[in-house]
């Protein structure tokens, strides 16, 4: 778990993430309007809270099933629920990436979806072996100030990164899981001497532009401290939502069509296999694939892409379907455990 200095853009995050607990504690102890005398789910997420809070809210008014949610990285997490797996705590997983669902896929300790939840979202994001569902996608992007690069000054393919011309200009979150699938799709594409030695010349050419979290990173592009940086994009959008257009210094650029660099990666969902409310649990997936569960997603200040079909992102991004990424699977894109060593050989980890 990565040490976090909360930007202004995580501190506005935090505000209003409590709100959202205040408001769903009040929501728990009134009870649903219907008086129903329904079970309670225990959620261990590693989304976004103010987002999570929202969809756990509309769950327990429509089902009157209780959420108990708790927040932390999604790595600590894992770690939990297989330390948990005789004594469980949690009865669905809710995570910003893939990776680390499929580690837990790979365990046997995740219950098979069910079939209809499985089928809101398109087959391409979800679990081959359909053990965890995709909810929402976020794409990598280069975020840059175009006051100290130009945009055709851009690297077209993520290896590009380790020319010595950006030396200096680079800024990284090694630390964020977010760039792992980045690193996966690097080695899966060139393999791992390759990977190993692009990453020990970017983090060189990032130098001392390393930063603790991706909130970090787009703030310190959008001030001026480094010319750009990689990371997904609904940091930048998130961040234009909460300073206002007239404060926005930045801009997004994308890599090439299909460049590794140009990930689409899916936040999923999981029922544990220990959990003893198995059905309640299953419902809560439901919800979150279902037409209000993406348009809660599509609302909120997240800035994610919903799956779902027939809920389309805010209109201030481009269209899903309009982007080009890389042609790796979600599966291909592997439990992360290969990406963490490259980042540990390497040293950015």
């Amino acid at each position: 778990m990565i040490a976090r200095i909360p930007s202004p853009a995580a501190r506005t995050l935090a505000a209003l993430a409590a709100v959202g607990l205040a408001a769903l504690t009040l929501t728990a102890c009134s009870g649903s309007k219907s008086g129903s005398s329904a079970g309670s789910i225990t959620v261990y997420s590693g989304q976004h809270e103010q987002t999570t809070q929202s969809l756990a809210q509309a769950f327990e008014k429509q089902t009157g099933i209780k959420v108990n949610v708790r927040y932390d990285d999604e790595d600590t997490f894992a770690d939990e629920i297989v330390q948990e797996e005789k004594h469980p705590v949690a009865d669905v997983f809710y995570t910003e990436n893939s990776p680390v669902l499929e580690d837990l896929q790979e365990k046997g300790l995740l219950a098979s979806v069910d079939s209809s939840t499985l089928a809101a979202i398109p087959s391409k994001y979800n679990s081959p072996a359909g053990d965890w569902v995709g909810v929402s996608a976020r794409v990598s992007v280069i975020v840059y100030n175009p006051s100290l690069i130009s945009a055709a000054q851009l690297p077209a393919s993520v290896m590009d990164l380790a020319d010595s011309k950006y030396a200096g200009k680079l800024g990284l979150a090694p630390g964020e899981t977010d760039f792992q699938p980045i690193v996966t799709s690097v080695e899966r594409t060139y393999g791992q001497a390759k990977a190993l030695s692009w990453l020990k010349s970017v983090k060189a050419n990032a130098g001392d532009n390393s930063y603790p979290d991706n909130e970090t990173l787009v703030d310190e592009v959008n001030r001026g401290a480094v010319a750009f940086g990689v990371l997904n994009q609904y940091y930048w959008y998130r961040m234009q939502a909460e300073l206002g257009a007239s404060a926005m210094h930045s801009k997004v650029a994308y890599f090439a069509p299909h460049d590794p660099g140009y990930v689409v990666d899916v936040s999923g969902a999981a029922v544990l296999k220990s959990s003893k409310n198995q059905a309640d649990a299953q419902k809560f997936l439901a919800f979150l694939t279902s037409k209000a569960g993406q348009t809660i997603i599509k609302d909120s200040i997240s800035f994610e892409y919903p799956l779902g079909d027939g809920v389309s992102a805010s209109s201030e991004e481009p269209a899903l379907s309009t982007l080009q990424p890389t042609d790796l699977t979600v599966p291909e894109l592997g439990d992360g455990s290969a990406a963490i060593a490259l980042l540990q050989q390497s040293g950015l980890l």
